[in-house]
């Protein structure tokens, strides 16, 4: 039997298929103006009731089923870092328009977690604003940071303030490598003061969701925290696998780590 888990998140939707204890599928695009129907496209065929949504349309999405299979972000990302990152105990995610930091106990249940969704500063958005505004594809803006010869002070770390503001550094004639590498310094500061609020002492961090993705983000990070940080080779993905894997758990009782093992082999 399959068992899916379907990520809705603000920018993009993310669908991962776990079959007879393996995982065998996983999908992903851009959330749209209509995410019911996005979501839908990327379920396979026959689809069935082992399904569990998760992420910002959960809700919406679960009505137009007639379902009430939900779980949130929290419990998802939670399992899927588990699972693919055993040792990890505390949780960076960075998504598109949220952030949060999620520590766990031994079992791997939430101890205790934090979240910034007020605004886009921090996240996805925020990178892309101000790829944007720089000329870099949002795909290379990392990899492009990484090549600056110094290191620009972004004092607003609103995404709008940051956007006028990267204006008038380049209207002053500034490198826009430097000015990329300031930005994501302050992306990176601001996730470092989210997990300072924690106990860091012995802790083993784990790194997820789409902006894991980026280079740049990443290496400044550990520079700050001056430890390593653990990524999945697909970071963007943990929250959906962490639903399939908890849709295992309640329709056909298996355990986490069964899965993860038939996965990994």
């Amino acid at each position: 039997m399959r068992c899916i888990g379907i990520d809705l998140g603000s920018r993009t939707i993310e669908v991962v298929v776990v079959e007879d204890g393996r995982l065998v599928l996983s999908r992903q695009t851009e959330t749209g103006f209509e995410p019911v129907k996005q979501a839908e496209s990327l379920l396979p065929e026959g689809a069935g009731d082992c399904l569990l949504a998760t992420g910002y349309g959960r809700h919406l999405f679960a009505a137009d089923r007639g379902s009430r299979r939900t779980v949130t972000e929290i419990k998802a990302v939670a399992a899927g870092c588990r699972a693919l990152l055993p040792e990890v105990d505390l949780i960076l995610d960075i998504g598109g328009q949220d952030s949060k930091v999620i520590a766990l106990r031994s079992d791997g249940r939430v101890k205790k977690f934090e979240m910034n969704d007020r605004c886009a500063a921090g996240t996805g958005k925020f990178l892309e604003l101000t790829a944007m505004s720089l000329g870099f594809p949002l795909d290379r803006f990392g990899q492009e940071a990484l090549k600056a010869k110094k290191q620009l002070q972004i004092n607003s770390m609103c995404a709008v303030f940051a956007e006028s503001e990267v204006t008038s550094m380049v209207g002053r004639g500034e490198n826009r490598l430097d000015i990329a590498l300031g930005l994501h310094r302050s992306i990176a500061s601001r996730a470092v003061g989210m997990l300072k609020r924690f106990p860091l002492a012995g802790a083993t961090i784990g790194f997820v969701g789409g902006v894991a993705r980026n280079p740049c983000v990443r290496k400044l990070v550990e520079e700050l925290l001056e430890v390593p940080v653990q990524v999945p080779e697909d970071p963007q993905m943990v929250v959906a696998y962490g639903a399939a894997l908890l849709a295992s758990q309640q329709c056909l009782g298996v355990k986490p780590e069964d899965v993860r093992l038939n996965a990994a082999g």
